[in-house]
């Protein structure tokens, strides 16, 4: 497994191209990012040398489209998408992500419907690219009454959408907090076949009860109270061997220097690794 950055507990990073010199020269194998900007300001063969200089790869990139709301807003998209999975396919980008909130205001099973429908044609069209969807489901208790009506908020509700979309190339975006907040064990992770899991987030949780873990308020791994060393364990017991990527949600941006959160970062993921035995 490589160990990856996004740009989420930062702070003010800078300019992608900051982003990929900072991830390499603090260890860190790959990057999430705008696939789309960074080929327009350097070129495919720009975008791919500045890259391979720095020693990181491009793992994942968000869904651009809009398949939460209506109609219009996401056939609005899809141009945007297409041009992201050519993007992302040129400079070796595997992985296209979305999350799934756990509630929300339209009726339950239309939502669903719709869902399954819009997920499905967003899956064909980055297929086409060689891309993976990855569908991360949302654990934390506030956000599962947030809005009116109950939706996905388990891993194994999250897999049979997966099934009900029917495409190849969709599966599981896991992230350590959602597994965590679901009160999920290592078993749960360890059942999955490798080609079940396109993308991984790695993050950590306050010393707080589960069930008040607010999803916008969590820690650098490492310094909270999940159990990393165990899901990654579990996670690479199913032959899983693709990017890890920090994902640290928080309510303001943080105050410590970008290098200082770096090199938290990394000693985080160094112990949590080698707690796992995979290191």
């Amino acid at each position: 497994m490589k160990i990856g950055l996004t740009r989420a507990g930062l702070g003010d990073i800078g300019s992608d191209e900051r982003f990929i010199e900072l991830a390499g020269a603090y260890g860190f194998q790959t990057v999430d990012l705008d696939a789309v900007g960074l080929v327009t300001r350097h070129g495919v063969d720009g975008a791919r040398e500045l890259l391979a200089k720095h020693g990181v790869e491009a793992s994942s990139i968000g869904l651009p489209v809009e398949w939460r709301t209506t109609d219009e807003a996401f056939r609005n998209g899809l141009g945007k998408l297409r041009d992201a999975a050519e993007a992302a396919a040129a400079i070796g980008v595997t992985a296209c992500c979305t999350y799934i909130l756990p509630s929300t205001d339209a009726p339950a099973a239309r939502f669903m419907a719709q869902a399954v429908r819009r997920l499905r044609l967003c899956a064909q069209l980055l297929g086409a690219y060689g891309i993976r969807l990855g569908l991360e489901y949302v654990g934390p208790h506030h956000l599962r009454t947030r809005w009116a009506n109950p939706f996905i908020w388990t891993q194994q509700e999250t897999l049979e959408l997966v099934e009900t979309i029917a495409e190849p190339n969709v599966g599981l975006l896991l992230d350590s907090y959602h597994w965590y907040t679901t009160e999920l064990a290592a078993g749960d992770i360890a059942k999955l076949q490798p080609h079940q899991i396109v993308h991984v987030h790695l993050n950590d949780a306050r010393d707080v009860p589960v069930s008040e873990a607010l999803d916008n308020d969590r820690v650098l791994p490492g310094d909270g109270v999940i159990d990393l060393a165990g899901f990654l364990r579990a996670l690479a017991s199913t032959g899983y061997a693709g990017a890890v990527t920090q994902e640290v949600l928080t309510q303001s941006p943080p105050t410590d220097p970008v290098e200082t959160l770096l090199e938290r970062s990394k000693a985080g993921f160094d112990k949590a690794f080698a707690a796992a035995g995979l290191r």
